[in-house]
């Protein structure tokens, strides 16, 4: 009669560990749906402080499980998408600055070189913002602020050149190609515009924050 006792006493612990096990998973996914959504809370409530907050919440809440909560990493991302829009565009314009030149069409292609090639340099100053802030963080607020100011100013610049890559286009008659060409350059602006806002706003965080709080 003392073994069933002694039994029970072996067993629940083993029921207990198995039932727990078992409900591990579940315990996951409700922890990485929760964790998901503050990350989506959180570049939505980010993104409130951009000109275009719509297309910035669709264009990177998508990378939540990467950002988290981090002002550095969204604003990382925001450049990253902000470059590859750019590139689709500078290789968009060298198309239709082939196509002129091709069909003989001088005044279109000495605009579209224009064009393209303030673009060309907006898209090496975004380069150049990826890849400082690429680099490891710094220790200290002074090598933190001269880094940053970098960076500030190449996508700033890098605004600056795609809006003057449309300011060509203003002596140029209406019509589908100019339409097309400006309709295209000021949606990959938004986006620079967008990764610049969430830049200054990392900026700020950083410089609010107490002084071991550099991500």
């Amino acid at each position: 009669m003392a073994a069933k006792p002694l039994f029970l006493h072996l067993l629940l612990p083993l029921l207990a560990v198995a039932t727990a096990l078992l409900l591990l998973p579940e315990i996951s996914s409700v922890d990485a749906a929760c964790s998901r959504k503050n990350a989506t809370d959180f570049i939505r409530t980010s993104c409130s402080s951009t000109l275009y907050p719509d297309l910035c919440y669709t264009s990177l809440s998508r990378y939540a499980h990467y950002v988290r909560r981090s002002p550095g990493k969204l604003a990382r991302v925001a450049i990253a998408v902000s470059l590859s829009k750019a590139n689709r565009t500078s290789f968009y314009l060298s198309q239709l600055s082939r196509q002129a030149v091709t069909g003989g069409d001088q005044g279109a292609a000495a605009v579209l070189e224009d064009c393209l090639s303030t673009f060309g340099d907006a898209v090496d100053q975004m380069r150049s913002s990826m890849r400082e802030m690429r680099r490891p963080r710094p220790n200290s607020r002074e090598s933190f602020a001269y880094r940053m100011s970098n960076v500030q100013t190449w996508m700033s610049a890098a605004l600056t050149n795609e809006d003057t890559c449309t300011d060509e286009f203003e002596d140029v008659p209406d019509g589908p190609v100019k339409s097309d060409v400006c309709n295209r350059v000021e949606y990959a602006t938004k986006f620079t515009s967008n990764a610049l806002a969430l830049v200054n706003s990392y900026v700020a965080s950083v410089t609010n924050a107490t002084p071991c709080r550099l991500d």
